[in-house]
């Protein structure tokens, strides 16, 4: 949300000519702002460019062939706040590149073609709120590259190609409240990969390859409330693997496959009022897990492959029970046995659901 008014200031920035101004670019201000916009998109521009207005306060380089960002880039926009990068060419960044850059807020890298970050390279960066780096070729994450990050809220690392989560990968990002992790390609998280996140509020791990989670990897977030795991290769969950989601509020595990859940590993998530399991390999499930959810809302459950014989008394019977609003109900059929095939779960009584000695 903070994000997208800040993308809408840039965008509707307008007016008055400033007198230093790059060749090919567009330089303004309004009537009453001693800050000038930089409009550079789409100039086929191979570098940074120079002769910069020293009042600039929004430089937008977007769709251009910039390869490299040198050090001291910004030394003659001391007071820029937002810089748009998106669509370049850009392969290395110096480690001195934003350095002096204090007062910037938002910094978009997107679709670009970095494969590392710098050790330090955002340290002075004291102030940025929003770093976008999705579609590059990230390979690698250490603590050191997000030193100094210590206001970050919003950072953004989807289809880059990260394959696994090292220890205190975010350690320095102390204030960060939303992270995209998605797309990309991510095996294996440490049990210390989320440490220092204690304000983070989403965590974005759609369309990866976990197959397990550790127990207590998300231990330190106490503060989430919106957890993505769709779109991987999780076969069951532990209860230790969701410890320490109190305040947990929407959990997705769609697309997964998941075979066989415990009742209790949802039990320390008395906050949960969504929950989504569809399309996983889910045959049975007690419906006594659900007891522990007195906040549930909305429940996705269609597209497992039901077995509606006596194990799944408890479910139905819940099912038949419940308030919480079934996404969608008539899509919650049995596979088996072949005389239920197809049967709305929520229609089936005792005297249907049987198990055959």
């Amino acid at each position: 949300m903070q994000r997208s008014v800040w993308l809408m200031l840039v965008t509707l920035w307008v007016s008055q000519t400033v007198e230093s101004c790059p060749d090919v670019c567009s330089c303004s201000r309004t009537s009453d702002s001693q800050k000038s916009a930089v409009s550079c998109q789409k100039k086929g521009l191979d570098s940074f460019p120079s002769n910069l207005p020293p009042d600039a306060w929004i430089l937008k380089l977007g769709e251009n062939d910039i390869t490299d960002l040198q050090a001291d880039a910004l030394n003659l926009v001391p007071n820029v706040e937002s810089i748009l990068l998106e669509h370049n060419a850009i392969k290395t960044i110096h480690p001195q590149a934003f350095s002096g850059a204090v007062h910037l807020r938002l910094l978009n890298l997107e679709r670009n073609h970095i494969t590392k970050l710098p050790p330090r390279g955002f340290k002075d960066l004291l102030n940025l709120r929003f770093l976008m780096l999705g579609q590059n070729q990230i390979g690698l994450l250490k603590a050191d590259m997000f030193a100094g990050m210590k206001n970050l809220s919003d950072l953004d690392l989807p289809l880059n190609s990260l394959t696994s989560l090292p220890p205190n990968a975010f350690k320095h990002l102390t204030s960060l409240k939303v992270l995209d992790l998605s797309l990309n390609v991510i095996q294996r998280m440490s049990p210390k990969a989320f440490t220092g996140l204690q304000q983070l509020m989403f965590l974005n791990l759609d369309n990866n390859s976990l197959k397990t989670i550790p127990a207590g990897a998300f231990k330190p977030l106490r503060s989430l409330e919106m957890l993505v795991l769709d779109n991987n290769l999780l076969s069951s969950l532990k209860p230790s693997a969701l410890d320490g989601l109190d305040n947990l509020q929407e959990l997705y595990l769609r697309k997964n496959n998941l075979e066989q859940l415990l009742p209790d590993v949802f039990s320390n998530m008395p906050k949960l009022s969504q929950l989504a399991l569809s399309g996983n390999r889910l045959k049975t499930v007690n419906g006594n897990m659900f007891i522990h959810m007195p906040n549930l809302r909305k429940l996705h459950l269609h597209d497992n492959p039901w077995r509606c014989d006596c194990n799944l008394s408890s479910l139905v019977q819940w099912l038949k029970q419940t308030k919480a609003a079934l996404s969608p109900r008539t899509a919650m059929r049995c596979l088996s046995p072949p005389e239920l095939q197809n049967k709305i779960l929520s229609s089936l009584g005792d005297d249907k659901l049987l198990c055959h000695v």
